[in-house]
């Protein structure tokens, strides 16, 4: 077929998609976008026609939208109108047309040093193309591009994954998507700007000796930032960590860029950045680091002025109760993660509420999604009360809520008012507080903490906890001790890793001793200053215990019902998940496998392996992939009246296989 130039009709007089050319590097260039720092072009391969076209970028951002116009001649109000029927008929019927991809220009190393370029084929996520569909498509592109450039395909999806396993990488040679950006050098965290001073320390111990000096105008750079890093303008990680690390969450929590960039030691030492003003600006598709020629004028952060309003707190007698009883309602009592998972037992319980206003909001051009929740529930067409009975049921059946107690405020109120100590330390912490007398707060702080530690539980307070959790249950084995504030997972404030949990516990000595552990979190210099910056009384903060039998998990993580690094994205969920409990994920003791879950069209896809080398079995997979269609679910009762508020979710699979949920909270965005 000749080839030809699109330089005007239907399309902007600025178009050059070209049809049934083959394609040089040159041309590529000249047609290409930039996406995450790398070159790249859509394709569209026509099997009716025998010939392919390369689209100009600029002028054509949605494949669909070229083909239906472009190519059969329908105009957009008509694609509009059954927008999912025309994407079903290219990504998903098995005889389709069209074969739609994208071409991305890559560069590594080899052993040598030398740089070498190379092509990226891949589909987009939602893609499900069989195996002899991803075998043509690959040898059709590779006939038409410079044979001087290699072309590796990469699976977009778990499905295509298991498609191309049994056929030979002779024949369609590829590479992963864990493979393709887990060397990344510069990885997008949080998007931001902030302009401030850089601080770069090479190790922890150069952090520990500088951390006091530390302003709201520093930018802290390092290989991976402590949990309990204060309140700064902006981070930089120059070792790979994953979006759903505590590190990360305070960064979303609080507004600021986060990023990792690999290279910022040479950047730093090329041009001088250690302790110099920098404007620092953290995008989709890229992060920059400008160092300014004078020290800027700069006014204290909207966070300065940020007032946190807290419920008041209800300290009057409440009984120890067990988690299955409690409502959202009870925050004020015993806190939000109390509350949160009593809420959980009643959902899975009940199966009453709707669980599908999420897919009911309107995407346009889409009226709304509940004809994809359907499908993923295998359902169709189904009137709204069956779509809602069989979400109900779909989520009671693929997570449990933890069994346990929850410890009131009042217990805490009552061990605090029972030593002249402890009121004595509170009230010396207050003054300090009001005077803002910064240099005692910290010694202040740990003397409480210590007393807090140390002081005896009256025996009122020690029967209440044991009658509800009594010594039969507890010398059976191991508990664990979460803490459960009033001051946590707020609006501007989500406190996260901010509070002790134990996991070690055994019998009932221990048991008081990890209760008054958690009590004293809330008094931890930490916890004070960063409620102090935003304006939370100490007198209005407490702290109520969950606790419950400890239950060996043989994989645990977290997941958000968003995709932290493109906030427009609807679709998919991130899933982080590691070998044993979900604090390994969340402490940033390992780095976990990391995987996206499309929860409209259906499919997922392995962002990362972590520190492991082989990823999960694809039947583990396919759980994770029900256990992110439940988050999302979940989304639509926990988030209130704004359905598109994420969820941060803190899960573990049993040795049995089971799926529990140990802490549902907002996820600051």
């Amino acid at each position: 077929m000749t080839a030809k130039l699109f330089t005007g009709g239907a399309g902007p007089a600025t178009d050059r998609t070209v049809v049934g050319e083959n394609l040089s590097l040159p041309l590529f260039r000249t047609l290409s976008g930039v996406l995450a720092g790398h070159p790249y072009l859509k394709v569209v391969v026509d099997r009716t026609e025998n010939t392919w076209h390369l689209l100009d970028t600029g002028a054509h951002p949605f494949h669909v939208n070229y083909i239906a116009t472009r190519v059969l001649g329908m105009d957009l109000t008509a694609l509009d109108a059954d927008l999912d029927g025309f994407n079903a008929s290219v990504y998903m019927d098995p005889g389709r047309r069209f074969l739609l991809g994208v071409l991305s220009l890559h560069t590594d190393e080899e052993p040598d040093g030398r740089e070498r370029t190379f092509l990226v084929l891949e589909t987009t996520e939602a893609d499900t193309m069989h195996g002899e569909l991803l075998t043509f498509f690959y040898e059709f592109v590779r006939a038409r591009v410079d044979g001087r450039l290699p072309l590796l395909l990469k699976p977009a999806n778990h499905g295509q994954e298991e498609e191309l396993s049994t056929i030979s990488e002779r024949v369609v040679p590829r590479i992963l998507s864990h493979e393709l950006f887990g060397s990344r050098t510069r990885t997008p965290l949080n998007p931001g700007e902030a302009t401030g001073r850089l601080r770069f320390f090479r190790t922890h111990e150069e952090y520990a000796a500088a951390e006091a000096g530390l302003g709201w105008a520093d930018i802290v750079a390092m290989p991976c930032l402590p949990d309990d890093v204060p309140r700064v303008a902006g981070f930089l990680n120059t070792a790979p960590i994953t979006p759903l690390s505590h590190t990360n969450v305070l960064a979303s929590g609080w507004g600021i860029p986060n990023a990792i960039v690999r290279d910022l030691e040479q950047l730093v030492e090329k041009n001088g950045l250690d302790g110099a003003w920098v404007r620092y600006r953290v995008g989709e598709d890229e992060i920059s680091l400008q160092r300014l020629d004078h020290e800027p004028a700069l006014r204290a952060p909207a966070w300065h002025q940020q007032r946190i309003r807290l419920e008041p707190p209800l300290l009057e007698d409440a009984p120890v109760l067990s988690l299955h009883r409690l409502r959202s309602a009870d925050r004020d009592r015993y806190g939000t993660k109390a509350a949160n998972l009593g809420e959980l037992h009643h959902v899975l319980d009940s199966r009453t509420a709707d669980l599908t206003s999420f897919y009911g909001r309107p995407r346009p051009p889409r009226d709304d999604l509940y004809g994809h929740l359907a499908a993923r529930l295998g359902l169709s067409a189904p009137p709204a009360d069956e779509l809602r009975a069989k979400a109900a049921a779909f989520v009671a059946a693929t997570v449990g809520a933890p069994e346990g107690v929850a410890l009131p405020f009042a217990l805490q109120q009552r061990f605090l008012v029972s030593s002249p100590a402890l009121q004595q330390g509170i009230g010396k912490l207050k003054m300090a507080l009001e005077l803002d007398a910064t240099d005692v707060l910290d010694s202040l702080c740990l003397q409480l903490q210590h007393l807090i530690r140390h002081t005896p539980v009256p025996e009122s307070v020690n029967r209440q906890i044991s009658q509800a959790f009594p010594v039969s249950a507890a010398s059976r084995g191991r508990l664990v001790v979460r803490s459960s504030s009033n001051a946590e997972d707020l609006p501007g404030f989500s406190a996260a890793g901010v509070y002790d949990s134990v996991t070690t516990v055994r019998g009932t000595g221990e048991l008081l001793d990890a209760v008054r552990q958690v009590w004293a979190s809330l008094v931890s210099p930490r916890s004070v200053r960063l409620r102090h910056q935003v304006g939370i009384s100490l007198d209005d903060t407490y702290m109520g215990v969950i606790i419950q039998e400890y239950v060996p998990a043989s994989l645990g993580g977290v997941l958000v019902t968003c995709n932290p690094t493109r906030r427009e994205d609807f679709r998919n969920v991130y899933l982080n998940c590691s070998p044993g409990s979900p604090e390994q994920v969340v402490d940033g003791s390992v780095l976990p496998q990391q995987y996206l879950y499309n929860t409209v069209e259906g499919g997922g896809r392995t962002v990362a392996l972590g520190s492991w080398g082989d990823g999960l079995p694809a039947a583990t997979r396919a759980r994770l992939a029900d256990l992110s269609l439940t988050g999302r679910l979940l989304q639509s009762h926990f988030s209130g009246t704004d359905v598109d508020k994420p969820l941060d979710i803190e899960w573990l699979m049993t040795e049995r296989g089971d799926f529990r949920l140990v802490q549902i909270r907002p996820y600051a965005l």
